[in-house]
This record gives structure tokens, sequence and C-alpha cells, in this order.
């Protein structure tokens, strides 16, 4: 059973950074792509950025050039440096990953974390 444990959310003023992070626990033979998405309160859910492997890196324009996703696959973790946060970026912020979990290749799901919540506020 794998799943996606989330921390670094909280309250910060504009202006200031946080560092999300996801770790996938459980067996995880391969973790394909992942991403980061959020949603506010009324809003839809909303991708903010997404590594794959067929394109690399991927931000939406809302928080390009304040944003960087990366990952550790050493220890099956994914990372969001949010930066020069402003309120609009107030969400609960959620990591999604591809993972085969094990041999073969019906072996797959995308996993789903349980969010953190992000606020920004003077």
């Amino acid at each position: 059973q794998v799943q996606l444990m989330q921390s670094g959310g909280g309250l910060v003023q504009p202006g200031e950074s946080l560092r999300l992070s996801c770790v996938a626990s459980g067996t995880v033979f391969v973790m394909y792509d992942v991403a980061w998405y959020r949603q506010a309160p009324g809003n839809r859910r909303e991708l903010v950025a997404r590594i794959t492997t067929r394109a690399g890196e991927d931000y939406e324009d809302y928080v390009k050039g304040r944003c960087t996703i990366s990952r550790d696959n050493a220890k099956n973790a994914i990372y969001l440096q949010l930066d020069s946060l402003k309120p609009e970026d107030t969400a609960v912020y959620y990591c999604v990953a591809d993972i085969q979990y094990g041999p073969g290749g019906l072996s797959r799901q995308t996993y789903w974390g349980p969010g953190t919540q992000v606020t920004v506020a003077s």
C-alpha cells in the first residue's frame, strides 16, 4: 500500500517563501510523473507544476518564476518551493504521483496526498 505524506504548509506573509514536501511510503518500484495541484475555497482544483518523463518541468503561468518543483527519486520525495507568495496563492496544496508499486506494468496507480494548507496573509 502506497501513501503520500505531505508537510511544509503554514501561514506566511506576502512575499515570503515556503517549501512543501511529499514523500511516498510503502512499496515504490518506480515513481513516474509527479505534480502539485492546489484548490482554493470555492474554486476547482488546478495544476501548479509537474515533472513528466516526456516534457520535464512544467509550470502554470500564475506561478512561473516564483515556483520550483523538484524530486529526489532515492527518497521517493517531491518538493515544491514557493517564493514571493501572494494572498491569491492561498489554497490547499496536493501532491500527485504516478507510481508503480509492484513488478509488471499493471501494478501502477496515481496517488494523491492528503493536502496541506498554505495561507498567505498580512
